[in-house]
């Protein structure tokens, strides 16, 4: 594959006007899901897999663009706005796995030099090593999952590399990629105001445009659950986590990175292009294990999602071409709850002419009204409705209310 910083040429095959229509609300992305990690971390409930015996990465990889040639065969020719690689841990793939499946993404829609593609990986040594490797294949956006800078907090999180690697990790990450993100959880066990803040001035400093900062959340199944359960582990209360959440507004506004999302905070313009089509609810291709995709096909709106097991993914993609276990359309009903569920987590909030358009009638005013006198509702300057930082903290209450 040709550097990332040349322009792709776009071939006769590859010309496609964007569509027009149900699919092109909100953009197209395409998710590659790669589920393998080098350890489970004790919080996490992702689609994630240890293989201590090694992975056939040219037979997953092979899957992969399998797996690619059957949804482009089923949905709108347009070209990506964006490409992610997320897991699981990415960044144990190889640079050629990534190169192989940016050529097929290229080949069957089209992948502009303006297109984001975005790789997550851990800030171990061993995988930064590959980043050179990543950005020759064509990513032009690295998000690093440091979760903490304090090493205390990274080894009772499950992490496997330390405060000054991530520190370290990143400095190369941007001096090799034109843009870097990385992520820190907040709300952890025994962590106070004044431990955080000085967290977040320390991330503040950095320099990257953008942050993705996570409440720490206890999840069914995880090993933290059982330790929650057992009384072995304390987080937060609900009060102190919203008093963290609001001092996190506070400093990110304060440098110039205002939460765009609720957990994102960027400088203007640096917003993550791949996730703004799932908040806005644009179409979206999802390959590899457990991934989920939203297609445009023949007008309508499917949901998909792929089998979660990557050895029976992997024997399903050879047999069939894909791996999918749910492919079936959307009604008109859950896809305007999709729009307040995803659209009201934007600062930029919901476009209720097209919520209407999609629910087939519009949200009555009485239901609006009690919650913008109440301050947990805002008109936005472009005339949408958005969730105030208020509302943010009762997000599931208010998408209840409007639902309802």
């Amino acid at each position: 594959m040709a550097a990332a910083a040349a322009p792709r040429a776009a071939t006769a095959s590859q010309s496609h006007a964007p569509a027009e229509g149900a699919g092109a609300e909100g953009g197209f992305a395409i998710y590659v899901h790669w589920p393998f990690c080098a350890s489970k971390c004790p919080y996490c409930d992702f689609n994630s897999h240890v293989r201590h015996g090694g992975v056939d990465e040219p037979r997953f990889a092979a899957a992969l663009v399998r797996e690619l040639e059957t949804a482009a065969d089923r949905t709108e020719r347009r070209r990506p706005d964006s490409v992610f690689f997320g897991g699981g841990t990415p960044s144990l793939m190889s640079p050629a796995t990534v190169g192989a499946v940016l050529d097929a993404v290229d080949r069957l829609w089209g992948l502009d030099a303006s297109a984001e593609v975005t790789l997550e990986a851990n800030p171990t040594s061993v995988e930064a090593g590959r980043f050179a490797g990543y950005r020759a294949a064509g990513v032009g956006r690295v998000s690093l999952g440091v979760q903490a800078l304090d090493d205390a907090a990274l080894a009772a999180l499950g992490r496997r590399h330390t405060a000054d690697e991530a520190l370290k990790a990143v400095a190369l990450a941007q001096s090799i990629f034109p843009r870097v993100t990385f992520d820190l959880i907040y709300a952890r066990p025994a962590m106070t105001a004044e431990v955080w803040a000085a967290e977040l001035k320390r991330a503040l400093a950095i320099g990257t445009d953008h942050l993705s900062l996570y409440q720490l959340t206890i999840e069914e199944g995880t090993p933290f659950a059982a330790l929650h359960a057992a009384g072995k582990l304390h987080v937060p209360d609900d009060d102190t986590a919203a008093d963290l959440y609001e001092l996190t507004q506070a400093l990110t506004e304060a440098a110039g990175m205002p939460a765009y999302e609720v957990s994102n905070h960027a400088r203007p313009g640096q917003e993550s292009r791949h996730n703004l089509v799932y908040w806005r609810g644009g179409g979206y291709v999802g390959v590899g294990p457990g991934a989920h995709g939203r297609l445009e096909q023949d007008g309508v709106r499917r949901a998909t999602a792929a089998e979660r097991n990557p050895e029976r993914w992997l024997a399903a993609v050879e047999a069939a071409g894909h791996g999918l276990v749910v492919d079936e359309p959307v009604d008109a009903a859950e896809r305007a709850d999709e729009l307040l569920l995803m659209g009201l987590r934007l600062s930029e909030g919901v476009d209720l002419a097209r919520h209407a358009r999609h629910a087939g009638r519009p949200i009555e005013p009485a239901r609006i009204a009690p919650l913008v006198a109440d301050g947990l509702l805002a008109w936005t300057p472009a005339g949408r409705l958005a969730a105030t930082p208020r509302g943010r903290l009762v997000l599931n209450t208010l998408i209840a209310a409007l639902a309802a």
